[in-house]
């Protein structure tokens, strides 16, 4: 459930209630279940503590008794994972490099207390929700650089990811290193080394949990998570797969492919259909979300997703759960893949897939090469300067299939000028930030903040599965995986118009054909505008909420939009989305008080 500890000598450090010391003269504590690999080392005044779910054997562990922490340990092996080191002047930290196991810190006293859980420090430190964080998650979500490293939580930060980050005894602030770098690796093949580390991924659970249930949605990133896990598990285990779908339909594109899937298992895998009611309609019930570290991106389906889990804790007994999620953030290339193309010279290939985006796209196709050149001769620095120039004139208008460095959704009429404020502030501090990851390809520097938004909120999302007992994990999302696909060189990134070649090519012959040639996936867009008439009156109580007390958004323009959509009038869900996911967030966030903290002794964990 959280982990965390103390850089200060002072003692005796506080503990959540329910938590538990690791070990003697350690300020780590452990509440829940996540694993904890220690190692003791050198005389017993150094401690290198593996958190999370590592693939390392016991032997690479127990390599580093008398060696330093290697500087790609936080990627070099499968799993989502931390590695913590103590000693007597310091604890240092070595975040992974995808945000897929985020710690955050607070000064502490004399020291620093870091965690797995930004809510938990709140707690300690008594802290509130941050303006201007939920400012960013509800107009700028598209621009998760806008808010990086920051929690939703006032003086709660997130601990560098792919750092060396220190966190002295007394006194100083931290020191952070960076230690990734996506930088091209010509001599690796990218199919290859994808199939093998989504393959440690997948195993890493299947070996740990051999009753584990994986989703089979029919789309090419499930269906690829589910055949590894089959061929994972050992006899005489069988996977149990899950396909949700819409109640009146058996015979949809997605519950056919997932068909196709199972009938090549050779019965190795055991197939449950899950069909949605109007019960599991988006919207229904968001208010009743239990309390996360941050707004949930499944918040609005959480009467569906919750009755999933329910459903299968009671008839499966499932502890552990694989999803598909994250692969479309980390397979998709981005529309600046263009401008790296013309800014390497690659002028003919830029031209034939600009040709082949804007046919995908029914777009322009000299717009498209206009706007490539732009940013191709365009910092990023200067692009985040520009954005919130744009945001403070109320300009944050994003057209599909531009080619640029960031496109804000537009901004609403029932945003407040102080919301408006807040993330042109922001902007403008992102882009006052040394960023440690300068020189990287467009492309390639885009997906690293997408994917780092996508594995961090997906944490929240692993929060709701585990109050029902379940560990929900997203391959796709490993640090191993993403840094597998982001070293692969320009010549040999796929185009932007194409569906994952990487992954047909990494997989694909262990796939149906039909699955392997699949380029589409259902939408659920019906549902939502359906749930959205069915509640709009609970989610039009929504708007004189916690963000109309914070003087963020205007509640009569916002109940006008939500009347509208609810009536189906097009136009974009995004922006009402994210403000009725940030107001359910908070509802539960006061709803249900954070755990307290103790200074009484508790037993180490043995």
């Amino acid at each position: 459930m959280a982990l965390g500890g103390f850089s200060t000598t002072e003692d005796p450090s506080p503990l959540p209630l329910g938590a538990e010391p690791i070990a003697p003269m350690s300020s780590t504590w452990r509440l829940g279940t996540t694993p904890i690999r220690t190692l003791p080392t050198g005389g017993g005044t150094r401690r290198v503590l593996f958190l999370g779910w590592c693939g390392a054997t016991d032997a690479q562990v127990s390599a580093l008794t008398d060696r330093p922490v290697p500087t790609d340990a936080t990627w070099r092996w499968p799993g989502a994972y931390a590695v913590v080191e103590e000693d007597a002047d310091k604890v240092v930290l070595y975040t992974d490099p995808a945000s897929a196991f985020p710690l955050y810190s607070v000064p502490w006293r004399s020291g620093w207390a870091w965690s797995t859980s930004a809510r938990l420090l709140a707690s300690l430190i008594g802290s509130a929700p941050d303006v201007q964080r939920l400012a960013c998650a509800i107009l700028t979500p598209s621009v998760p650089t806008s808010a990086a490293g920051r929690s939703f939580f006032t003086d709660v930060e997130q601990v560098a990811p792919g750092c060396r980050t220190e966190l002295p005894r007394i006194g100083a602030a931290p020191r952070s290193i960076n230690l990734w770098r996506p930088d091209p690796e010509v001599p690796r093949l990218a199919h290859r080394h994808l199939r093998h580390t989504l393959t440690g991924a997948v195993a890493l659970r299947a070996e740990a949990d051999p009753t584990l249930s994986s989703d089979l949605s029919g789309g090419l990133d499930s269906t690829a998570v589910a055949v590894l896990a089959t061929d994972s598990l050992p006899a005489p285990h069988r996977l149990n797969a899950i396909t949700v779908h819409p109640k009146d339909n058996w015979d949809g594109a997605d519950l056919r492919h997932a068909r196709l899937a199972v009938a090549a298992s050779d019965g190795r895998i055991v197939h449950h259909l899950l069909p949605l009611s109007g019960q599991h309609l988006p919207y229904t019930l968001i208010a009743a979300v239990p309390p996360t570290d941050e707004p949930a991106p499944s918040t609005l389906t959480q009467a569906r997703l919750q009755g999933q889990f329910r459903w299968m804790r009671n008839h499966l007994g499932t502890r552990t759960h694989l999803t598909g999620d994250g692969g479309d953030s980390v397979l998709f290339q981005p529309p600046a893949h263009l401008a790296d193309l013309i800014r390497h010279r690659y002028l003919r290939r830029a031209a034939s897939e600009a040709f082949g985006w804007a046919r995908l796209r029914h777009t322009s196709v000299i717009s498209l090469l206009r706007d490539a050149t732009a940013m191709a001769c365009t910092p990023r620095r200067k692009a985040l300067f520009d954005l919130a120039g744009q945001l403070a004139g109320r300009e944050g208008v994003g057209n599909r299939g531009n080619v640029r460095w960031f496109s804000p959704l537009p901004l609403p009429d029932w945003a407040e000028p102080a919301a408006v404020e807040y993330v042109a502030d922001a902007a403008r501090q992102a882009a006052e930030r040394p960023d440690p990851l300068t020189g990287l390809d467009a492309s390639v520097r885009s997906l690293v903040d997408e994917i780092r938004e996508m594995a961090r909120t997906a944490v929240a999302d692993a929060e709701l599965a585990a109050n029902f007992g379940i560990d929900l994990h997203n391959p796709f999302l490993d640090p191993a995986v993403v840094n597998a696909v982001l070293t692969n060189p320009l010549e040999r990134r796929p185009s932007v118009h194409t569906y994952k070649p990487l992954l047909v090519r990494a997989v694909g012959d262990l796939l149906p054909p039909e699955v392997a040639a699949r380029t589409t996936k259902g939408s659920f867009d019906a549902d939502h505008y359906a749930g959205m008439r069915t509640n709009l009156g609970d989610l039009s109580a929504l708007a004189d909420g916690h963000l109309a007390g914070l003087g963020l958004i205007e509640p009569r323009r916002l109940r006008s939009h939500l009347r509208r959509a609810a009536a189906g009038i097009p136009m974009p869900l995004a922006v009402i989305e994210q403000v009725l996911t940030a107001e359910a967030w908070l509802v539960a966030h006061h709803r249900e008080p954070a755990r307290a903290w103790t200074s009484r002794p508790a037993r180490n964990i043995p």
